[in-house]
């Protein structure tokens, strides 16, 4: 317990701060617990590390619930995670049960967070001393799962693909150096480009771009003033909240929160993914689900506490391997990297200080997250008012500030932001995928140094798949995932030719009975 002498005031503060800030994000539609940590990540810099993190967990778990509010009032999901949350939320404030509603979500989300901290403190160790072992083989094939996942998990396997590719192709551009088995030139760039990218892009700028500046671009092309008004109900006081909701749900909870944590765990599949997949279970095993869609607390409790469960699932990757669950943990190596730190199999054992704080700060933001949501609901939900076009150029001000100090004022790294947000703006306008490109640039380049290490060392393609059985499990999964993609494709494209077929028959055998009426 010596951490705890380490931590003061302005770390409980921070905690407070982030969380608050975060909900805010959360509930405005357009905004996300990405976008938050992405934004605020510069100002971790000049806190030190504990407390960043405290400022960032707190982003973290806010963004995640604040999602609740627009999804149960305006049937709008604050955050991709809350898809299902607007399912029976929206129904439910319709009948005048939006405080109802969102107090059934706050205590699910609650559950769901503590449940994943909970599996994060036991598993994260014990999978960051198993990886301990890994040679150089085992980390590239590591890397080359976390890819092949997300892009089987992708909406398409070969957008998925083409995504991660671009996303290693920008990373690998810059300096080949010796030190990683290169010729010390630089690659993939003009020669006068090379006073600016000469170590390639830098990593904040890119992901305040990617995650920042693109959010505005798509949210600014729907017209910042958009009237939601006809769509906004009141929260209402009718339907009184009562614990007795949550009476033989204990199932439902614990289901939804493991499945959340379970696929935070795999990188780069995000929040939706969780909340359907529990909502989903929760429709297929309830012994009664007629209505589930209709307005069923049942249906907010798997939507919520799965979605919260991402937040510790998405950290045990990023803890105990170096790969990030998601794209807001994506963001959250950046507040590691202005540290100095690097995350992976040696992080825990070397940071068992920095490792509880970050326990501390998770735990401390699900019970801030609760208290405030709870009780102060009310005023909460006004925020889904705040008007857009005083908003969002505040955020872009904060971007450009950020990009701008965290090199200690480089402006390439501006532009760099200004690129990679018209980027991000470009490749969600045509249809690729933005988790698998910046996972891909994250990892891009670790995956060649443990490629060319491995080849350096053993001298023969061969040892990728004989080095031990642990490279054949890993080799196993990899064919899985993408087994497991082309199945899902297939079955994608039957479903599209039944409702096809189901669309045309109404239609044919109303016109055979017309040509049947008109030769009578």
């Amino acid at each position: 317990m010596e951490f705890l002498s380490v931590l003061d005031v302005s770390f409980f503060l921070l905690v407070g701060f982030g969380t608050l800030v975060g909900i805010i994000f959360g509930a405005i539609p357009g905004m996300t617990a990405t976008m938050a940590v992405a934004v605020c990540l510069p100002l971790t810099y000049a806190l030190g590390l504990n407390n960043g993190l405290a400022l960032l967990l707190g982003l973290y778990v806010g963004g995640i619930s604040g999602g609740m509010v627009p999804a149960v009032l305006l049937n709008i999901p604050g955050t991709p995670s809350s898809i299902t949350t607007t399912f029976d939320g929206y129904p439910m404030a319709r009948r005048g049960e939006g405080e109802k509603a969102l107090r059934i979500c706050v205590i699910a989300s609650v559950i769901g967070g503590l449940i994943s901290a909970a599996v994060l403190f036991l598993f994260a160790p014990l999978l960051a001393d198993f990886s301990i072992k890994f040679s150089y083989v085992e980390k590239f094939l590591i890397i080359l799962l976390a890819l092949s996942v997300i892009a089987s998990l992708s909406n398409s396997m070969l957008i998925g693909i083409f995504s991660g590719v671009i996303g290693i192709w920008l990373s690998l551009i810059g300096d080949y150096s010796i030190s990683d088995g290169g010729n010390g030139h630089t690659r993939l760039m003009f020669d006068f480009m090379e006073p600016y990218l000469f170590e390639g892009f830098s990593l904040l700028p890119v992901l305040i771009g990617i995650f920042g500046i693109s959010t505005i671009l798509l949210e600014a092309e729907k017209g910042v003033k958009r009237d939601v008004a006809g769509e906004r109900v009141k929260i209402g006081a009718s339907g009184r909240f009562s614990l007795s909701t949550f009476k033989g749900s204990l199932t439902n909870l614990t289901r939804s929160s493991f499945i959340g944590t379970f696929v935070g765990m795999l990188p780069g599949v995000g929040g939706s993914a969780a909340s359907v997949l529990a909502y989903t279970q929760e429709k297929n095993l309830a012994k009664d689900s007629s209505q589930m869609g209709k307005g069923a607390p049942q249906g907010l409790i798997a939507s919520e506490s799965a979605n919260n469960a991402l937040t510790g699932g998405a950290l045990i990757p990023l803890l105990s391997l170096g790969i990030p669950g998601d794209a807001t943990t994506a963001v959250l190596i950046g507040a590691f990297t202005l540290q100095g730190i690097q995350v992976g199999p040696l992080f825990i054992p070397e940071n068992h200080e920095t490792w509880y704080i970050m326990m501390t700060a998770l735990v401390l933001a699900n019970f801030v997250m609760f208290v405030l949501m709870f009780f102060a609901i009310k005023h909460i939900a006004k925020v889904v008012m705040v008007p857009k076009h005083i908003l969002y150029p505040l955020i872009v001000m904060m971007c450009v500030v950020g990009a701008y100090a965290i090199n200690y004022g480089i402006m390439f790294d501006v532009w760099t932001l200004l690129i990679f947000g018209v980027l991000g703006y470009l490749i969600q306008k045509i249809g690729l995928e933005v988790a698998p490109l910046i996972i891909g640039f994250i990892l891009g380049s670790q995956a060649e140094v443990y490629f060319v290490k491995s080849l350096e060392s053993f001298g023969t393609y061969s040892i990728f798949f004989t080095k031990s059985p642990i490279a054949l499990v890993l080799w196993a999964l990899i064919a899985a995932s993408v087994l497991f993609a082309i199945a899902m494709g297939f079955k994608s494209r039957a479903r599209q030719k039944m409702e096809l077929s189901q669309m045309h028959t109404p239609s044919n055998t109303t016109a055979g009975k017309r040509h049947d009426s008109t030769n009578g």
